[in-house]
């Protein structure tokens, strides 16, 4: 997996008002947290986040350099993004430390890929299931995503988690092996 860097700055001053100066200086409120240490209020470059958010959006591994009091270069990974309901605009972003040799649980996307036969021989629909997974894994082994070849399935077929389970032998996939990740249905016909 891809690392970035992200440059941060500790910040002290908390709320709304705080938050919204931040927005108009192209900063973004954070907050980095875990491995049992106090959490850490920070600013980041929204323009750095969105780049980050663009080429990987799900559990991207950031290089933190974190400058002022306490200021230090670790590992983390980007856990939450909260973004404005109406206009999709980041506005805060929850950073986890992370170790690179301990196991972290992320959620990976699920891509279907390929056009099954049950929609090429007989007119079938390819329904999707899940689109995401969680998995527990080392941070430099997370995959972009989870790929499920369909172009074999028949109609009333089902990809699932345990069809793919050997495909990722660095990853523990956590959720229900009987999972449907696609599946294809019937045409509905009307009387």
């Amino acid at each position: 997996m891809e690392r970035f860097e992200l440059q941060s700055n500790v910040r002290s001053d908390v709320g709304k008002g705080v938050a919204r100066k931040l927005r108009v200086e192209g900063r973004l409120p954070a907050v980095l947290y875990g491995r049992r240490e106090a959490p850490m209020g920070l600013s980041v470059s929204e323009v750095d986040v969105r780049n980050i958010l663009r080429k990987h959006p799900d559990s991207a591994i950031v290089d933190l350099t974190v400058a002022g009091p306490g200021g230090a270069s670790l590992n983390a990974i980007i856990r939450d993004v909260q973004r404005h309901p109406a206009s999709g605009r980041i506005l805060h972003v929850d950073l986890q430390r992370i170790s690179l040799d301990e196991q972290v649980r992320v959620e990976v996307h699920v891509e279907v890929r390929g056009t099954p036969a049950g929609v090429k021989e007989q007119s079938g629909l390819l329904e999707h299931g899940t689109l995401t997974d969680n998995v527990m894994t080392l941070p430099t082994d997370i995959p972009d995503s989870i790929v499920v070849d369909v172009s074999a399935l028949p109609i009333h077929d089902s990809a699932r988690i345990r069809d793919v389970m050997a495909a990722y032998p660095k990853i523990v996939l956590l959720d229900d092996p009987d999972t449907t990740l696609a599946t294809v249905i019937p045409p509905t016909v009307e009387a």
